[in-house]
């Protein structure tokens, strides 16, 4: 371990154990850091004042990318350009490499890890939304041991997470879907291509192939919606178990607006985001129910 110019000591480890017994033996006055393109700008902000950081880039193990048990296990070192370009990812669920391929900009996506990203639980960042829907789950380690957590139970508030102190996230776990299952993630993107959302929207169906064409299932997720990511659980009710015509869709999307409570800030005022999130949430609907396209 060595000082760093702003007096902070930084800590290598090269196993799970040293990082918790760091971790313990400093308490509050320590954070873990994967990443860094979101700790180190809280830090130059004084949003976040630590004197240890206890690095996880040394410790194997946590950065690969494979297929088991039909699902996806990506470490949580793993980086979200990674994600994006993994041959593996992209054979078995590029809708995940699409999004993760739209998360800010290539020098961002080069040093930011998927669990750093998670555990950080900034509600507009994109891997959430696609991962909520895809019904993937995080796996923590801890010196007590370990346990699984859905994405979607994830986030507790603005920024924070129901991590307890002493837990990590090892790897994040996404179930393969359905060869049929559809799924779309629409960005309202008013600005630049590398700034927040004013408002996103992820959606995947399965949709029986009978005359009537049931809904067989149905899950949508807005971020940058509220203060963490939103499961649009009444638009989900509202149409599983039911044909998917136009107007069933267009009534179900209304329903997102008493889900969201979006944030006013330069993006836009918060009838006008929940506005949007109703009117992407119908183009997402459209796209995975109805196959339209635009």
């Amino acid at each position: 371990m060595s000082p760093d110019t702003s007096g902070v000591t930084f800590h290598t480890p090269s196993t799970l154990d040293e990082a918790f017994a760091l971790l313990k033996t400093h308490g509050d006055d320590a954070r873990v850091i994967a990443g860094g393109t979101a700790l180190v700008v809280m830090m130059k902000q004084s949003l976040v004042v630590v004197d240890h950081l206890v690095s996880l880039a040394s410790i194997p193990g946590l950065a690969s990318v494979e297929v088991r048990d039909g699902a996806l296990h990506i470490g949580a070192l793993t980086r979200h350009r990674d994600v994006e370009t993994s041959p593996i990812v992209r054979e078995h669920l590029p809708f995940l490499s699409d999004v993760y391929g739209r998360v800010a900009t290539v020098r961002i996506r080069n040093s930011a890890t998927v669990g750093g990203g998670l555990a950080h639980a900034d509600p507009s960042q994109d891997p959430p939304a696609a991962l909520m829907v895809l019904d993937a789950r995080v796996r923590l380690v801890s010196p007590r041991g370990e346990r699984e957590v859905a994405v979607a139970d994830l986030f507790r508030d603005y920024y924070e997470t129901v991590l307890r102190s002493d837990e990590l996230i090892a790897e994040v776990i996404v179930p393969i879907p359905a060869a049929a299952a559809r799924t779309v993630y629409l960005k309202f993107l008013p600005r630049t291509e590398d700034d927040y959302a004013t408002v996103a929207v992820a959606a995947l169906a399965e949709v029986d192939g009978g005359p009537d064409g049931t809904v067989r299932k149905l899950r949508v997720t807005l971020i940058a919606a509220g203060p963490t990511p939103v499961r649009a659980e009444a638009v989900e009710a509202a149409l599983e178990g039911q044909s998917p015509t136009a107007e069933a869709i267009r009534a179900a999307a209304e329903l997102v607006a008493g889900a969201v409570d979006p944030m006013d800030d330069f993006r836009g005022a918060p009838d006008y985001k929940r506005d949007m999130a109703v009117v992407f949430t119908r183009r997402a609907l459209e796209r995975v129910l109805l196959g339209a396209q635009g």
